[in-house]
C-alpha cells in the first residue's frame, strides 16, 4: 500500500481534516458520559431539575456539533478515496498501455482486468474507511480507558484487560485473513478469464455444443472461489461474537466491582453508569475496528496486487546495439530471434532473421501457418520485442525509441478487423484525429471501402456495433485499412488483412497502395502468392527461419518453399487456381 501513497500527495488537505472532523466527533463523543454522570449525580439524585436541563441540551449541542463533524469527514475522506482511485486507475491503464504483447501474454488479460476493477475498488474503500476510523477508533478506545481510570484507577484496569485481549483476537484474524484475500483475488481472476473466454467464443462454443462442459467448467470454478469466500467470511465470523463475549464478561465484572465501590461510596451511581457508558463504546469502536482491519487487509493484498504491475519492468533484457544506420534504411533486422516463452527454454518462434527495408519499398512476407509471419509482423513496432538481436527503425534501435515515436511512424492493419462501437467516422479518425472529409473518403477509396459507405443512411455517420459486427468481414477489413490509410503512415503493415476479400478487389487494394504518393515502406504478411509476387522483397517463413529471401522470380528458381506455395495456388500458365 505504501507505494500508492504518491497517489494521494495531490489530497493531502483531504487526507488531513477527514480525520482531524473524526478526532472531533470522537472527543464529543467521550464527553457525553460525563453528561450523564452530571443527570444522574447533581440532577435526578439531588431533584434539581435546572441541571437535568443543562446537561440534556449539551448532550443535544454534542450530538449536533458531533454530526456536523461526521459530515465533513466523510466528506474529505470521499474526495480524496475517489481522486487516489482515479489517479491509480488513470496510472495503471496507461501502464498496461505501454506493456508490449510479451508482457500482457505474461500477466493475462483477465488478471489486468481484475486488477483496474475489483483490486482499484478495494484500495479505494481501504484508504476512506482509513481516512474515517483509523483514528477514531483507537482515540475513543484509548480514550474510554483513560476517562474511566481517571473516574477510577482500579475499575479502569477492567478495560486495559479487555483492549489487550482483543487486541490479540483482532490481529490474530486480521494475518489469517490477509492471506486468504490473496487467495481470493487470485481465483476471481480464473473466474473472469472463464467468462471472458466464453463471450469471446460464444458462436463457437455453440456450433460444438460445448454449453453444457463450459457451464460445468465455470461451475468448477466458481465453487472453488464460493469456499474460498465462505472460509474467509467464517474465520471473520468470528470477529463478533468473540468480542461480544469478552465485552459482556467485562461488564459483568464492571458492574459487579462497580456495585461494590458504589456501596462504599468509593465511586457515585452516575460514575458507574459513565463506566458502563465508555465500556459500551469500546464495544462499537472495537467492532468497527475489527471491521476496518478486514477492509484495510482486503485493500492492502489489493494494493500489493497493482504495485506488482506498476512495478513490472520492461522485457527488453537482452544487450541492445546504441549505435545508428542510415536514416535511408525505414527497417533493419540484424540476427533477430524472438521466442514467447522468454524465462524458459521453449522453442523460438523466430531465428536469425536479417533483411533491410529501404523508404518506398515493399516488403512480402509468406509462410504456411505458424510459419513466424504474425510473429515478425509484430516485432516491427515494437508489440514484442527481440529476445536476440536489433532491430533498427530510421536508424535508431526499436528498443530505445519511446512508445510515442514508434506510434508516429506505424500503422498497423491485424489479422482481426478491430473496429469499435461508434460510427464510421469515429473509427477512421482513430488514424488521424484531425483528419477532414475529403481525406476520410480518400482513404476509404484507396481502401475499396467507399462504395458500400456510400450506400449506407448514414454515410460516414453510419453506426457501427462493437467489433464492427452490423458489417460483413470483408467490410471490416477494408474499414481497417482506411484507418491505417488515414494516417499516412510511414510504415505501413498489413498483417493478413484481405483475407476475407475476393482476388478482384485485393488486386485493386494492391495497386492503390503501390499508387500512395507519400511512399511508405509497406509490409505485407499472407499466405497468398498472388499478394505479395510483385513485392520488392519477399521473405519466405518456415518453423520461424527464412529459408528464402528475393524477388519473385528468384524464388521461384532458388527456393523451394516458396515454388510449392506458389505451386498450389496457380497453374502452370500462370493463372490462379
Amino acid at each position: 500500500m505504501k507505494k500508492l501513497l504518491v497517489f494521494l500527495k495531490d489530497y493531502k488537505k483531504e487526507s488531513v481534516l477527514a480525520p482531524t472532523f473524526k478526532m472531533l466527533e470522537a472527543i464529543f463523543e467521550l464527553l457525553v458520559p460525563l453528561a450523564v454522570t452530571a443527570i444522574i449525580d447533581e440532577g435526578i439524585n439531588k431533584g434539581n431539575s435546572s441541571v437535568v436541563w443543562r446537561a440534556c441540551g449539551f448532550m443535544l449541542l454534542l450530538g449536533v456539533v458531533g454530526l456536523i463533524s461526521a459530515l465533513c469527514a466523510q466528506f474529505f475522506a470521499a474526495r480524496a478515496a475517489v481522486g487516489f482511485a482515479t489517479k491509480v486507475r488513470s496510472a495503471l491503464f496507461s501502464k498496461i498501455q505501454s506493456f508490449s504483447y510479451s508482457v500482457t501474454d505474461k500477466l493475462g488479460t483477465s488478471t489486468l482486468i481484475t486488477r483496474l476493477t475489483s483490486d482499484i475498488n478495494s484500495a479505494q474503500t481501504g484508504v476512506n474507511m482509513f481516512l474515517r476510523l483509523f483514528m477514531r477508533s483507537p482515540f475513543i478506545v484509548f480514550g474510554a480507558m483513560i476517562c474511566a481510570m481517571l473516574i477510577d484507577f482500579w475499575l479502569g484496569l477492567i478495560f486495559a484487560g479487555v483492549i489487550v485481549i482483543l487486541a490479540v483476537i483482532v490481529f490474530g484474524i486480521m494475518l489469517i485473513n490477509i492471506k486468504l484475500h490473496k487467495k481470493t483475488q487470485a481465483r476471481l481472476d480464473g473466474v473472469v478469464s472463464k467468462v471472458r473466454g466464453n463471450y469471446g467464443g460464444t458462436r463457437v462454443v455453440r456450433a460444438f455444443n460445448k454449453e453444457d462442459e463450459e457451464i460445468e467448467e465455470f461451475d468448477k470454478r466458481i465453487d472453488s472461489l464460493n469456499k474460498l469466500q465462505l472460509f474467509s467470511g467464517k474465520i471473520s465470523a468470528l470477529m463478533n461474537p468473540l468480542t461480544y463475549a469478552i465485552i459482556n464478561l467485562a461488564v459483568i465484572l464492571l458492574i459487579r466491582n462497580g456495585a461494590l465501590e458504589v456501596e462504599v461510596n468509593g465511586i457515585t451511581q452516575g460514575e458507574l453508569i459513565a463506566l458502563y457508558n465508555y465500556m459500551s463504546q469500546i464495544l462499537v469502536e472495537l467492532i468497527k475496528l475489527a471491521s476496518l482491519i478486514i477492509t484495510l487487509n482486503k485493500a492492502a493484498a489489493s494494493a500489493s496486487r497493482i504495485s506488482s504491475i506498476l512495478d513490472t519492468p520492461s522485457d527488453i533484457d537482452h544487450e541492445v546495439s546504441k549505435s545508428s544506420l542510415e536514416t535511408d534504411k525505414t527497417v533493419v533486422f540484424e540476427n533477430v530471434s524472438f521466442r514467447y516463452d522468454t524465462e524458459g527454454e521453449g522453442e523460438a518462434a523466430l531465428k536469425d532473421i536479417s533483411f533491410t527495408a529501404r523508404r518506398g519499398d515493399t516488403i512480402g512476407i509468406i509462410g504456411g501457418t505458424g510459419s513466424g509471419k504474425s510473429t515478425l509482423a509484430n516485432l516491427i513496432p515494437g508489440f514484442y520485442h527481440a529476445t536476440e538481436g536489433n532491430i533498427f527503425i530510421n536508424g535508431k534501435n526499436a528498443s530505445l525509441l519511446s512508445a510515442d515515436e514508434l506510434e508516429a511512424s506505424f500503422a498497423i492493419v491485424p489479422q482481426k478487423a478491430t473496429l469499435f462501437s461508434g460510427s464510421i467516422r469515429s473509427n477512421l479518425l482513430w488514424g488521424n484525429k484531425n483528419a477532414d472529409e475529403d481525406e476520410l473518403w480518400n482513404a476509404l477509396e484507396l481502401a475499396c471501402a467507399k462504395d458500400f459507405v456510400e450506400e449506407k443512411a448514414g454515410r460516414l455517420d453510419e453506426e457501427l456495433l462493437q467489433g464492427g459486427k452490423n458489417f460483413s468481414g470483408g467490410q471490416r477489413q477494408r474499414l481497417t485499412i482506411a484507418r491505417a490509410l488515414v494516417r499516412r503512415p510511414e510504415i505501413l503493415i498489413l498483417d493478413d488483412s484481405a483475407s476475407a476479400l475476393d482476388y478482384a478487389t485485393e488486386s485493386a487494394l494492391r495497386k492503390n497502395i503501390a499508387s500512395l504518393d507519400y511512399d511508405p515502406t509497406v509490409f505485407i504478411v499472407s499466405q497468398r502468392a498472388s499478394s505479395i509476387m510483385h513485392a520488392d522483397l519477399i521473405i519466405v517463413l518456415e518453423d520461424g527461419e527464412a529459408v528464402g529471401m528475393g524477388k519473385h522470380e528468384e524464388l521461384l528458381e532458388t527456393c523451394e518453399v516458396y515454388r510449392e506455395i506458389y505451386d498450389s495456388q496457380f497453374s502452370k500458365g500462370g493463372e490462379s487456381k
